[in-house]
This record gives C-alpha cells, sequence and structure tokens, in this order.
C-alpha cells in the first residue's frame, strides 16, 4: 500500500493530443462482475447517430474511488459557483446518463 508522500510524488504525463480532451454530453454506465465501463459520446441535434468518443474501463474499486471524487469536487464546485441546475432532472428518459443492461 502506498503512503501518502508516494501518491503526492507521482506524475502525470499529458500528451499534446489528449490535452485538449473530448467534449461528451451522453454516457453510457455497464459493468460486468469485474469491470465498469463508461463509454462518453457526443449527442448533436439533427444527426441520428452518437460515436462514442471515448471509452474508460474501470476495476469496481476505482469506479468507487470515482463516484467519490466526482461527489466531493461537485461538492466543492457548488459551494464557489452555486447549485448545479439539471433541467428536466425528474424525467429519466431525458436523462444525457444512460444506465446499460449490466453487461460489459
Amino acid at each position: 500500500m502506498e503512503n501518502n508522500k508516494e501518491k503526492n510524488n507521482l506524475e502525470l504525463e499529458l500528451p499534446q493530443n489528449v490535452a485538449q480532451g473530448e467534449y461528451a454530453n451522453f454516457a453510457i454506465i455497464t459493468h460486468s462482475s469485474s469491470d465498469f465501463v463508461l463509454d462518453f459520446a457526443r449527442v448533436l441535434p439533427g444527426v441520428p447517430k452518437a460515436q462514442v468518443k471515448s471509452r474508460v474501463v474501470l476495476a469496481p474499486e476505482h469506479a468507487k474511488r470515482l463516484l467519490n471524487a466526482l461527489r466531493d469536487n461537485i461538492m466543492r464546485y457548488e459551494q464557489t459557483f452555486g447549485p448545479i441546475r439539471i433541467p428536466n432532472q425528474n424525467q429519466t428518459n431525458d436523462s444525457p446518463i444512460g444506465f446499460g443492461n449490466g453487461e460489459a
């Protein structure tokens, strides 16, 4: 198990072709007993097909760590900038996040 000092010394390399990122406004999350698969896509008006722009495969433990990190960062964001408003939040069919059938 790593100690905090070793974690703080981790250096990340950000290649030029990855640095700008990919815009995604739609995600599908599926899982198996050993992996979570997050597919990120871009849905555009008038385009009938969304293309997956990025796929991230995580072990269940890392998926839970990601969930906790997102929760923490959203909380800090909202403390600084105010609540994030989600239109039609009660209508699950309009959600930009999709949940697959549980198979990766």
